[in-house]
């Protein structure tokens, strides 16, 4: 029998729902919410989504869970003065410069102020001039604007597994800050962007270029040029009334040209070239069985990721460049001449979906002779904001095709926008490679989907191959771990940072709706089906690119253009602490991690306790004790490394037991390889690092 309950008088049914508020929302009910995510964890602290439960009185419909037999409403005189009454608070706490706020299109709180009809703010500001931090490549953060609703902290924390900022301080003085209170740039941010995503108000924002891009445009010197990729073109029209998902290359095209772009071409061009190097370089692999599985590297912020926390397997990352990067390159060389431009007077702009390709694009080994490849990368709001500075009625123009031969691409490139189309993609072209038979069904289903870690084996002729595909970096950091411990059977591993790939980056226009991101995935699809060629290796421009500029696939000259390589970036280097003087021959070495995390976790007590065991023990000849920065477990703590064997929430008591007995030489082997973790020898343990 079905369970329901009464929802402002009218007989609702439990579907699974895990609240209140979404039982609410399916019933067409639109509960007014700031805090609330449904892809996060719940966190109840705005108080917007107040109910009315019979017998309970009002509570948040965010955190209660519905119950057969419930008596809710909704709508009442009181909750909603309690509602106006929250929002006039949030105002009163907050920068009133809606008029000059880019987000003030797309503020929550704007919208929700109108909504709940708020004309007045009755309480008295409270007025901040925190300094606006713009030092981070990517984004700016404007503290003023913060209302802590703590969206930007649970997704950086639950989504990418990163936790670069957090709430600081108590009381009237609490604000979110990165660690520290250094900037933003000056922390573990990788630029994915997704906290300014979910931040409801301007407090995180993309970083704008479009005055540096307005300023190549007026100059007569120069021949600015633009490349679209892939995600922008089902998400523009959203700003234009034109619906998620719908196909606007055209008309962006005809916008660029309006504005004075010179030519204009397409990102899908070069993810069709990523495709036919990474692929050439994965099979290279395969064939010599090393540096397996190989990870994709079009995802920048994936990359700083691996570049940050797992140094150890970026040779697993495959060396070639990102689409972007690998279009800037390939545009150097080749359009000079055909646009008749001296090379230094040619300016290349990116419109892309991400914000970590505006930090992408100063990569130093992404420049040659101090010429960057890209000269700007605008996000596909910034897009929209200029359509709209330029007085361009989107929905009038008529389509215009994109120019050759950097504009033209397959189904293969368009996917690469979506979580699993790289993967796709390279099967598409790995298959016939392998067994010279032509592939006649192009669509892989089990490549698709919304989950955040998808697995899925591809027959090859005479072998099968395994490929996984991840997006959010948390998942990502899950599977990076199995494979350290050598846990992981795949072949290929497919990385975006993003929720759902491209399509979910944090420069797409603003939405809270879950289902646009749906649209915009099925969206790149439609356009794979209508296009007539699916495959990289049947674009002919691909093709006359290597034969004019490139030379072999995989060959020297493609190298060269094509790929790059990676370097370490983690922030703390084996820098440890002595903290007694053991002398003897065989001494067990103990690093205790006195990191942020650890210590808020209690780590400084623990190594206070254990320095005076060994001290009243009389082991002091026997036990080398260092304080080290980084065990790299942040959310394991507190963590303490014996004999290289790490101990995750570490006791004082089991801190001792192991000291003891690895003094005596009690301390057994862990199954798995050292340190109980499963490696096989990648020689990162035990080094206090």
């Amino acid at each position: 029998m079905t369970k329901t309950l009464m929802l402002d008088g009218r007989p609702v049914a439990i579907e699974g729902e895990r609240n209140v508020l979404e039982l609410a929302r399916k019933a067409g009910i639109e509960i007014p919410t700031f805090c609330y995510h449904s892809e996060l964890s719940v966190y109840g602290a705005c108080r917007l989504c107040l109910v009315d439960i019979e017998g309970r009185g009002i509570v948040a419909s965010c955190s209660t869970p519905p119950e057969a037999g419930m008596v809710v409403r909704t709508n009442t005189a009181e909750i909603r003065e309690m509602r106006r009454i929250t929002i006039e608070l949030l105002l009163a706490n907050h920068h009133q410069g809606c008029t000059t706020c880019s987000k003030s299109a797309a503020c929550k709180l704007l919208d929700l102020a109108r909504r709940l009809g708020v004309d007045k703010v009755r309480f008295k500001s409270a007025q901040r001039a925190d300094p606006i931090d713009d030092r981070n490549p990517s984004l700016i953060r404007d503290p003023n604007k913060c209302v802590l609703c703590g969206d930007c902290v649970r997704v950086c924390s639950e989504v990418q597994g990163i936790g670069a900022i957090d709430f600081a301080h108590r009381g009237a003085k609490s604000c979110v800050l990165p660690a520290f209170g250094h900037d933003l740039g000056s922390v573990e941010c990788v630029f994915c962007g997704q906290c300014a995503r979910v931040c409801p108000t301007g407090a995180l924002v993309p970083k704008p270029e479009i005055e540096a891009v307005w300023k190549d445009l007026a100059n007569p010197k120069r021949k600015v040029v633009a490349q679209i990729a892939p995600a922008v073109r089902v998400a523009v029209g959203e700003a234009f009334g034109l619906g998620s998902g719908g196909d606007e290359t055209g008309r962006i095209v005809a916008a660029l040209r309006t504005m004075g772009f010179a030519a204009v071409f397409d990102t899908s061009f070069s993810a069709d070239l990523t495709v036919v190097e990474e692929a050439t370089e994965f099979l290279h692999r395969l064939e010599k069985g090393e540096r397996l599985p190989q990870f994709t590297s079009c995802c920048p912020a994936w990359v700083r990721f691996a570049e940050q926390y797992y140094p150890d397997l970026l040779p697993n990352l495959s060396s070639c460049r990102s689409p972007q990067q690998m279009f800037g390159a390939l545009a150097r060389e080749m359009l000079p001449g055909q646009l008749g431009v001296d090379a230094a007077d040619l300016v290349i702009v990116s419109i892309m979906p991400c914000t970590a390709k505006k930090a992408e694009k100063e990569r130093p080994e992404f420049a040659r002779d101090g010429q960057p490849d890209v000269d700007h990368v605008l996000t596909t709001q910034e897009l929209i904001r200029m359509i709209e500075t330029a007085g361009i009625e989107f929905k009038q123009l008529q389509p215009a095709s994109l120019d050759l031969p950097l504009g033209f691409k397959t189904g293969a490139g368009v996917i690469f926008g979506n979580s699993g189309g790289v993967s796709e993609a390279v099967v598409r072209y790995a298959y016939e490679k392998v067994t010279g038979k032509t592939l006649a069904q192009v669509e892989f289903e089990d490549l698709r989907g919304e989950d955040g870690l998808r697995e899925a084996v591809i027959s090859l002729g005479d072998r099968s191959l395994r490929l996984k595909v991840v997006h959010g970096l948390k998942n990502a950091r899950t599977l990076a771990e199995k494979v350290q411990a050598v846990q992981s059977d795949a072949d290929i591993i497919e990385v975006m940072a993003c929720p759902g790939g491209c399509i979910g980056g944090a420069g797409q226009p603003v939405t809270f709706d879950p289902s646009t991101r749906r649209q915009r995935t099925e969206g790149l699809y439609n356009v794979d089906r209508r296009l007539d060629l699916h495959k990289s290796q049947e674009n002919p421009f691909i093709r006359a690119a290597y034969e004019s500029v490139l030379g072999e696939v995989g060959g020297h000259k493609a190298h060269e253009m094509l790929h790059t390589g990676y370097h370490s970036r983690r922030r703390i280097h084996d820098q440890d602490v002595t903290l007694n003087a053991a002398t003897a021959a065989e001494k067990v070495p103990v690093t205790v991690c006195v990191g942020t995390s650890f210590f808020l976790r209690g780590s400084q007590e623990l190594l206070r306790d254990l320095l005076g065991y060994v001290n009243d023990a009389k082991l002091a000849d026997r036990v080398d004790i260092r304080a080290t920065f980084c065990h790299e477990r942040c959310d394991r703590g507190p963590t303490v490394s014996i004999a290289g064997r790490i101990l995750e929430r570490c006791t004082a008591e089991q801190a001792r037991a192991t000291v003891l007995a690895a003094v005596e030489g009690r301390l057994p082997a862990e199954a798995g390889g050292c340190c109980g973790s499963g490696c096989k020898g990648c020689g990162a343990h035990g080094k206090g690092h």
